[in-house]
């Protein structure tokens, strides 16, 4: 009878032993398994170049070659792979797209800006991706007139980018132009305000200035060369054919590019010829639109100028023999550099930025340790004052300012917990007037807090970071951080508000800029010493930024993202070749990383015009020291953090071939397994989506990778 038992027991368990086997096998074979999938892997067609007896082998220069269907094939390829491995993260692109489309207010309008009789504005619709430009004459409270719908002209275009946006003296005619890839080169018509109609006369690809005579019949415009370089100067007479175009100048010299434009006053239009370095300016009587230009001075090499009209004067701000620029004073009559009388003198710590002119004023936008100020000069009394703000750290953004004989400035401020305000200042009584609060729906300023810390840089100077993070922020180490920076051209990068950023702040995130030389930040000298030679120094300058943020206790190196576009992607590309293992994650937008071949190609776009920025390797002094951080040529077997590469196909900036290969080279050396993403846009350029609903989306794919990555929902 025991024996029976257990015998019994012993078939139970193997009943049940079975049973569950059974069902685990049924659930197994119905759930379907996800292959992760391959990356692409771009063959290998090896290029042999020498330069002063160096030899680099280029393994993937042919993606060069747009036209190719196995470059199109293989951009695809990666897009494909990219979108594979983020499928899983879908839903939270969608709804952080959700979360930042809800703090915008869709429907909203720009502060109307006088202009004559009219007040003209850009207002937005919710439903719709691009501006629609109106007008009101006489009074804000007279019918409005849609002089231009942006929607209605990208209707059936993936991309579209308005270039110029000019009305006629008359304020009858509008020359708009626009741009349908993402190339930077446009087409250019002509409105006629009173009727709606356009005028035949269409100019096809223009650069991205143009001008009117003040008999509103003549309009000036400039085209480019084969390099994309403005370089030609043209006079369009309305209604007449193309050909008769007068050609009115060409700049010969492929390190300057050609710009026109029109004085505040209205009264001379200027024709710029620049390089990074030095400025020459011609002008020319608007009321005489077929007169002849004349110079103001011609070009002196490393001598940068700029002016501005008033009554019988120009106004010059020059770095002649002042690093931090001065402002001088000549007449229109005889406005040659031995007639120049000084205004503001040069000074070693202020920085004059710009110099706007009204009838009894003069503003000057100055920087000093860092910060941005305006200074009032009165010119009838001679007396002035700077205005002042309420925060420690803050940007400013100079508004348009039209109109000559008001003694009101337009400003707008901001800082990184306040968004943008438009103010208007009476330059006399010194009372501002807050025109415009842009909302942040759902956003509580009070809850967030910003302040500026230093770094110290490998030669001991103190390299600002501006950070924001939410006010319950643990500075225990164990926290995400965002480090943003920019570096190069002299560019400063302001502690800009974005509503965008709120969704790494509420997700506990501290989010960093960090002021680096290259730019402008601290004054001219701190864009020398990250130039050129000196153009290292913005690498260890951000790393030191990085070490600093992390011994301060606001993250570790493995919480840590960094991301920077353009030139800021070669700060990237550099950062993470010289350290790798300092950060967690990188997003790397339309990058300039192939620096060396670039440089050394002049038929590329802009290559002539960046060696006054990089140096010209043809030299091999600079040859060797730009080979020695070109991000591509320097990556190596080792391990690096999981990156996101953004291109556009059209980008005529930074050519997309730059992100491919050096996402193909990092491919084949990374010794690590962390994701390596490139996602190439194949109908835009250097900005990526035109769209604001596309752009937010892009915004929300990014997120989405840095949040899946650290594992943050």
């Amino acid at each position: 009878m025991i024996n029976i038992c257990r015998k019994s027991r012993l078939n139970l368990r193997n009943m049940i032993l079975l049973a569950t086997v059974a069902i685990l096998t049924a659930i197994i074979s119905s759930c379907t398994v996800t292959e992760i999938p391959k990356p692409p892997v771009a063959k290998i067609e090896a290029k042999v170049d020498t330069s002063f007896g160096d030899i680099r082998i280029d393994n993937y220069f042919w993606l060069r070659q747009r036209g190719d269907s196995a470059v199109i094939d293989y951009l695809n390829e990666e897009n494909a792979y990219t979108k594979a491995m983020m499928k899983h993260t879908e839903n939270m692109q969608e709804d952080l797209y959700e979360e930042l489309l809800g703090r915008i207010k869709e429907t909203d309008e720009e502060v109307p800006v006088k202009k004559g009789d009219y007040f003209y504005y850009s207002r937005t619709v919710e439903g719709q991706q691009y501006k629609i430009y109106c007008r009101k004459k006489g009074s804000l409270d007279a019918d409005e007139e849609i002089i231009l719908n942006v929607n209605e002209l990208a209707e059936g275009h993936e991309f579209l980018s308005i270039g110029i946006f000019e009305v006629s003296y008359n304020h009858e005619l509008l020359a708009y132009s626009v741009d349908t890839s993402g190339s930077e080169t446009y087409d250019l018509y002509v409105k006629n305000l009173n009727t709606g109609k356009l005028y035949d006369d269409v100019i096809p690809n223009t650069s991205s200035t143009a001008a009117w005579g003040n008999d509103n019949q003549n309009i000036f415009y400039t085209t480019d060369d084969e390099a994309r370089r403005p370089y030609k100067l043209f006079r369009h007479r309305l209604g007449d054919s193309l050909e008769n175009d007068l050609l009115l100048y060409t700049e010969t010299d492929e390190k300057f590019f050609l710009y026109i434009a029109k004085t505040k006053s209205k009264k001379y239009l200027l024709q710029y010829s620049e390089s990074i370095t030095t400025t020459e300016i011609h002008f020319l009587d608007a009321d005489n639109p077929t007169g002849k230009f004349k110079v103001i001075h011609p070009r002196q090499q490393d001598m940068e100028y700029d002016v501005a009209h008033h009554g019988t004067d120009f106004y010059v701000k020059t770095n002649e023999n002042a690093k931090n620029f001065k402002l001088m004073k000549t007449p229109v009559r005889s406005p040659g550099k031995s007639n120049w009388r000084q205004v503001i003198p040069h000074r070693k710590e202020i920085k004059i930025e710009d110099v706007d002119v009204f009838e009894n004023h003069l503003v000057i936008y100055e920087r000093e340790n860092g910060l941005e100020n305006i200074r009032i000069l009165n010119l009838q009394t001679g007396e002035n004052h700077h205005i002042e703000f309420p925060e420690p750290v803050y940007g400013l953004r100079t508004q348009s300012n039209p109109e000559f004989e008001i003694d009101q400035l337009r400003f707008m401020y901001y800082s990184m917990v306040t968004p943008k305000n438009v103010f208007d200042y009476n330059m006399n009584t010194k009372d501002r007037e807050l025109k415009k609060e842009y909302e942040v729906i759902g956003y509580n300023k009070s809850l967030y807090e910003t302040k500026r810390i230093f770094a110290e840089a490998e030669d001991g100077t103190k390299i600002p970071i501006s950070i924001v993070y939410k006010k319950d922020f643990r500075q225990d180490g164990t926290r995400p951080l965002y480090l943003y920076a920019y570096g190069s051209y002299g560019y400063s990068m302001e502690p800009y508000f974005s509503s965008n950023r709120i969704s790494y702040l509420d997700r506990g995130f501290a989010f960093a800029i960090a002021h680096i030389r290259g730019g402008s930040e601290m004054g001219r000298y701190w864009y020398d010493e990250g130039k050129l030679l000196n153009k290292k120094n913005t690498f260890t300058d951000f790393i030191a930024c990085a070490e600093h943020l992390i011994n301060e206790n606001y993250t570790t190196s493995n919480r840590l993202v960094i991301s920077g576009g353009s030139a800021g992607g070669l700060l990237m590309g550099a950062v993470l070749n010289m350290r790798p293992d300092l950060f967690e994650v990188a997003v790397a937008d339309v990058p300039f990383v192939d620096v060396i071949n670039t440089m050394l190609d002049e038929t590329i776009p802009l290559t002539v015009t960046e060696y006054e920025e990089w140096g010209n390797p043809h030299d091999s002094v600079f040859y060797t020291y730009i080979k020695s951080y070109s991000p591509y040529d320097n990556v190596s077997a080792k391990e690096y953090p999981h990156m996101l590469i953004t291109a556009g196909i059209n980008d005529p900036r930074v050519p997309y071939w730059e992100a491919a290969k050096w996402t193909a080279k990092l491919r084949a050396n990374n010794l690590g397994d962390n994701w390596l993403l490139l996602k190439t846009n194949m109908g835009a350029g250097h900005m990526g989506a035109s769209g604001r609903y596309d752009y937010l989306k892009e915004i929300a794919f990014e997120m989405a990778f840095i949040y899946d990555r650290l594992d943050i929902d």
